[in-house]
């Protein structure tokens, strides 16, 4: 074999050879059952651990933030040094993550009174642009295509917004427009089972992979209140703390098998194709924007016309708060009375009787005065984290209480 003919061989060798070894060293793993299933105990777990730490814990929303956010970026400042998909380090990323996204969207809600329309607007667009950036600088959304640096900052930018949008629509529906957390899960399992039959019927991959990837954020927090919450609440009664530890347990076990038999690392001789030709190109394009339409009629018409059956449900007395609040008097009264008595086995029985009421009424009383509400949701919060700390205070409920009584005695007059 001649000298230039070798030379050509060994280009096409390493032309062939070079996908495969980008695959080798890509920073997420092979999409397979596993991923799915671990992705939504993520999502459960950023959902109720959120919940254990702010109220079990009594951290509060501000600091519960401040320390997930520091855990989280240490972890992914490990993803980033690492030098190819490792198990352990991913899914810890994609817990922390879940968790801090979630709390970006209740700082915004709670914190700040940001209504969950604009947070839900304002993530999408976020996450439109990124996902739009991301296209333009790479050709490709692919997650088989995550070995540079600057793909990965796409691709964990988009997962946290993915998050923080998911959070924002699922609280708007299940809570704001009160279809409730069990009935927004079935309406997002039965949306991402047309997914997947239309993935089947030649919807592009990629496309049906990030609508799925979006919405197990609102299902796995449906899945993750529906066992926490107390039963009076609809839920199973685990509470956030058994919750929490189930599933972590069950992340930790699906990790540990996926880095024994390292079934969700690709090392097929066959690559996957990061860049599309213009057809394919054209043909992802037609149905991201048809895609897009179908969502946006679909999510402001469900809106409209759940706003529309709440308002009809109100009588034009109730242009105020004024009068509506009595019951809630009553329950924070009674805690009042147990704390004081040092008997926080019933105040927390109370609490959750307290959260029950609150978020039944939720889609009435915010309709009626929007920023009242907030204000009284934010001190109600603060009422549950004191009551249900895992070493609750006498002073710091009883205070909790008095402030949370005040705002709601001056809003029902």
């Amino acid at each position: 074999m001649s000298f230039l003919s070798k030379k050509l061989s060994a280009n096409e060798n390493t032309v062939r050879q070079e996908p495969v070894v980008k695959q080798l060293f890509s920073k997420v793993p092979e999409v397979t059952i596993f991923f799915w299933i671990i992705k939504i105990l993520c999502t459960t777990v950023g959902e109720t651990f959120a919940d254990f730490l702010n109220f079990n814990l009594g951290f509060g929303l501000t600091n519960t933030t401040i320390i997930m956010g520091i855990a989280f970026f240490i972890v992914l400042f490990l993803q980033f040094r690492a030098k190819k998909y490792v198990p352990g380090i991913y899914w810890t990323t994609v817990v922390l993550i879940s968790v801090f996204g979630t709390l970006v969207t209740d700082n915004l809600t709670d914190g700040i009174g940001v209504p969950l329309e604009i947070s839900t607007a304002v993530f999408s667009v976020l996450l439109g642009l990124t996902f739009l950036f991301w296209y333009i600088n790479e050709k490709t959304l692919s997650i088989h295509s995550i070995f540079t640096s600057k793909r990965e900052v796409f691709y964990w930018l988009t997962i946290l917004f993915t998050f923080a949008l998911g959070t924002a629509v699922g609280d708007l529906y299940s809570e704001q427009l009160g279809l409730g957390y069990l009935n927004t899960g079935i309406i997002v399992i039965i949306i991402i089972s047309c997914i997947f039959l239309a993935w089947k019927m030649k919807l592009d991959g990629v496309l049906a992979f990030w609508i799925a990837y979006i919405l197990t954020r609102p299902l796995g927090a449906s899945l993750g209140d529906f066992l926490s919450q107390p039963k009076v609440n609809g839920g199973l009664g685990l509470g956030t703390t058994v919750t929490s530890v189930i599933f972590l347990v069950a992340i930790l076990a699906i990790i540990v098998f996926l880095a024994v038999t390292k079934i969700d690392i690709n090392t097929k001789s066959g690559t996957a194709k990061t860049n599309q030709t213009n057809g394919s190109k054209k043909n992802f394009m037609t149905q991201t924007i048809t895609a897009l339409c179908i969502f946006l009629i679909v999510g402001i018409g469900s809106y409209v016309w759940r706003s529309n059956t709440i308002a009809s449900q109100l009588v034009s007395s109730q242009a105020s708060l004024g009068g509506q609040l009595t019951g809630f008097i009553k329950i924070e009264n009674d805690m009042l009375t147990e704390v004081n008595s040092n008997n926080f086995s019933s105040a927390k029985t109370s609490a959750d009787d307290l959260e029950h009421q609150w978020d039944s009424s939720e889609p009435k009383l915010r309709k009626i005065d929007g920023t009242t509400w907030t204000k009284i949701d934010g001190t109600i919060d603060v009422v549950l984290a004191a009551v249900r700390s895992s070493s609750p205070d006498v002073s710091k409920s009883k205070s909790a209480l008095t402030n949370s009584l005040s705002i709601i005695y001056g809003a029902n007059k």
